[in-house]
């Protein structure tokens, strides 16, 4: 290990499985102290229990590590605000904030309820501005009492929030968010010294086993497990470490052993008549337009 979180304090939400739990212990690896968040649901956001947050405490201090755990419900602001004073009462300070925490209730749009709809949007999209929000505002205040921080924010989108997934309506429009919150966090928190990126990654987790049964089964012992969750933690704790400064306001793409930096929308052909047109001439510019676009990447589920 390289050491290249020591002396850091890092919160890491939904972290006592899957990604989230990597991460956590990824991050006390490289010297980080870390507070572990997790309200113990399952795999729908259903129950709770404080038991996985506190399994994950004891693994990193099994190993030598610093580490507390956080059972609270940040997608409320009083959990929200006890999870970032957990770090400052815990440990004195605040480096890093990975948002990870997540569940998915899928449906097609027609059979999707509002309960469903809104449970999903509340863990991934507000379960993000929440924490952002209090550790934004203790940032904030370091930074005007003259002691600007040196501060991370990792976000967590997906592919569906990128590209679109078949029966994830609910869950591609929350990741879909979180890009746009990372964009808006990155340019607005830079001058109190947070950086904010966002990553999209692709793990074997309680979320994507079913879905993708198929590609993320385990491989045959000895051979490059693709699809572990522990692959994608190496970029989270670069991305937390002081050592990735002038980097903001980016989506990257992780699985296994790539990396990809996404480059998200950007103006393609365009045509200017300089008058208004009619419906009819507006359909065939952009049917022209069209024709000299990229074709558009597909919906995950489609092919």
């Amino acid at each position: 290990m390289t050491g290249i979180c020591t002396g850091r304090v890092a919160v890491v939400t939904g972290a006592g499985r899957g990604l989230g739990r990597a991460h956590a212990l990824a991050l006390a690896a490289e010297g980080a102290r870390v507070v572990v968040n997790d309200l113990g649901v399952a795999a729908d956001g259903a129950g709770a229990s404080a038991g996985p947050a506190r399994q994950v405490v004891e693994e990193i201090r099994a190993r030598g590590g610093e580490a507390v755990a956080h059972t609270g419900d940040i997608t409320t602001g009083e959990g929200a605000g006890s999870l970032i004073a957990t770090a400052l009462d815990s440990f004195g300070r605040l480096d890093s904030l990975v948002n990870n925490a997540g569940f998915l209730r899928d449906r097609m749009l027609v059979n999707l309820d509002e309960d469903d709809w809104d449970a999903v949007l509340r863990v991934h999209l507000t379960g993000h501005f929440l924490p952002l929000r209090h550790a934004a505002a203790h940032w904030r205040a370091e930074a005007k009492a003259g002691r600007t921080p040196d501060a991370r924010v990792v976000n967590t989108s997906s592919g569906a929030g990128l590209l679109g997934s078949v029966g994830q309506g609910n869950y591609s429009a929350a990741k879909a968010g979180i890009l746009g919150l990372t964009l808006v966090a990155a340019a607005e928190l830079g001058r109190y010294g947070v950086q904010v990126n966002a990553i999209a990654p692709a793990a074997r987790t309680r979320m994507t086993e079913q879905t993708f049964a198929d590609s993320m089964a385990a491989p045959a012992e000895g051979e490059f497990d693709a699809m572990a969750p522990e692959n994608v933690s190496p970029l989270v704790v670069w991305l937390s470490a002081a050592d990735s400064a002038r980097v903001t306001g980016r989506v990257f793409e992780t699985e296994g052993g790539r990396i990809t930096v996404m480059e998200g929308w950007r103006p393609g052909p365009t045509a200017d008549k300089g008058a208004r047109r009619t419906p009819v001439e507006a359909g065939g510019t952009a049917r022209k337009l069209l024709a000299a676009a990229e074709p558009a990447w597909p919906v995950y589920g489609t092919h």
